[in-house]
């Protein structure tokens, strides 16, 4: 089914209408439910020592060695708990250090890929390194919110219901990226066992960063790059604007940036940001870092110019027709200037779907089992790409159930310690659901 924003608009107050209907009759936990909750409430501070602990090792995306390392951490996590891990290595030029795979096999009920991501967005020479705690409830932690709290998450839900025998049977997949914050290209090459995982199984859940008791991700939006570079005539500045000279290429520049501006944007759920730019006579850009130097002269018309920025998308149709508009806009250039835009694709959309809503029914009636209110579909406006996007078009999912804090990707990360309980006893009671 495509999804258009007409009729995305009415999903959400489909949506919104059943979860209300379901607080009317909230699931009672069952006996062997509490005997879990127990376990995760036995488990909890070592849950939170072992988030320390994770945190503590720093793994940004580009630290190949450190994200590793954590990999390795959880990898004997898992292995005690019974589970058979693999690490799946990349090539080598793709200078990204890999994935951690768990799994248990079985022939009962839904078969689960869990996913969560290793990395961070705080490399070797970020100030920001180490897990500590602000009051009693709140540490800063760098990544602790996105995402090694969903990644306790995941193992401490499992742990419990593997100490109650009730993972015996079970098909269960745990993906743990070691790139979500920089993703390896291709993605075909650095995404390939994810989606071969997905391709085994029936449902998928994320872990990224919660948005509240309240709230799960049945929609995401998906991530494109795009680049313009734009040539103009060098020459001196007295002549610009004239028929020999033209416009010069910062000029060019500006109109494409505004026309961008002023006839692209305002369709919901889609966005773009010019995220850097350099322009002048010379430039020296490095694509890796993202960084680059320009020199110029007041008194010289600028000869080149490059944009690098991201397109957010919440589904094909809309990236295409963005992409577009955004073509015929570079292609009608100033006097003397020419233009080329790029597109790269980097995360797919995650549409909203009838399975993913069933997902969410489920989950709403495990919360008010709980009694920890009812749970919605988030804006997907507000959300940013993840793993579970490459896994949308082979099963249902949900996103959205990891830890809960503020300041993601900043050096005020926090983690709000005192719902890690919580949460795991959410996500124990819904894979033992879907089990069985």
């Amino acid at each position: 089914m495509k999804y258009n924003i007409k009729n995305m608009k009415k999903f959400f107050t489909v949506l919104l209408a059943c979860c209300s209907l379901l607080t009317l009759n909230a699931q009672k936990l069952s006996r062997m439910e509490k005997k879990l909750v127990k376990s995760i409430e036995s488990n909890n501070e070592e849950a939170i020592a072992f988030l320390e602990k994770v945190v503590n090792i720093n793994s940004g995306t580009l630290n190949s060695a450190g994200v590793k390392e954590v990999g390795m951490v959880f990898k004997n996590a898992f292995d005690d708990i019974d589970f058979t891990t693999s690490w799946v290595s990349l090539p080598a030029e793709m200078n990204r250090a890999g994935h951690l795979f768990a799994e248990t096999s079985g022939k009962k009920g839904k078969k689960l890929l869990l996913i969560g991501h290793l990395d961070t967005v705080f490399e070797e020479d970020s100030p920001f390194q180490k897990f500590e705690m602000v009051n009693d409830s709140i540490a800063h932690a760098p990544g602790g919110n996105d995402m090694k709290g969903g990644d306790v998450i995941i193992l401490y839900a499992l742990k419990a219901l593997q100490e109650n025998g009730l993972l015996d049977d079970a098909q269960i997949i745990v993906a743990y990226t070691g790139d979500e914050e920089s993703t390896g290209k291709p993605t075909s090459v650095s995404r390939k066992s994810l989606i071969d995982a997905a391709k085994r199984s029936d449902i998928a859940l994320g872990f990224e960063t919660s948005t509240g008791f309240n709230y799960a991700t049945v929609a995401r939006r998906g991530a494109s790059g795009w680049e313009v570079k734009v040539e103009g005539k060098r020459a001196h500045s007295s002549g610009i604007f004239s028929e020999r000279t033209g416009a010069g290429a910062i000029f060019e520049m500006s109109r494409i940036l505004n026309a961008f501006y002023n006839e692209v944007r305002g369709e919901e759920f889609l966005t773009f940001n010019p995220g850097v730019l350099l322009g002048g006579t010379f430039l020296d850009f490095d694509k890796e870092t993202s960084k680059g130097n320009a020199f110029g002269k007041s008194n010289v018309v600028a000869q080149t110019s490059v944009v690098k920025g991201g397109l957010r998308f919440i589904s094909e149709e809309q990236k295409e027709n963005a992409r577009n508009k955004m073509r015929e806009i570079v292609g009608n250039n100033l006097p003397h200037t020419s233009a080329a835009i790029h597109f790269n694709d980097s995360y797919p959309a995650m549409g909203p779907t009838e399975g993913n809503l069933k997902l969410l029914e489920q989950l709403n009636e495990v919360s008010l089992s709980l009694k920890q209110g009812e749970v919605l579909a988030y804006d997907p406006g507000k959300r940013g790409a993840a793993d579970v996007s490459f896994v949308a078009q082979y099963v249902d999912c949900l996103d959205g159930l990891g830890t809960m804090g503020t300041g993601a990707h900043t050096p005020q990360e926090t983690v709000n310690l005192n719902t890690i309980e919580a949460l795991t006893k959410r996500t124990a009671v819904l894979i033992y659901r879907l089990i069985n």
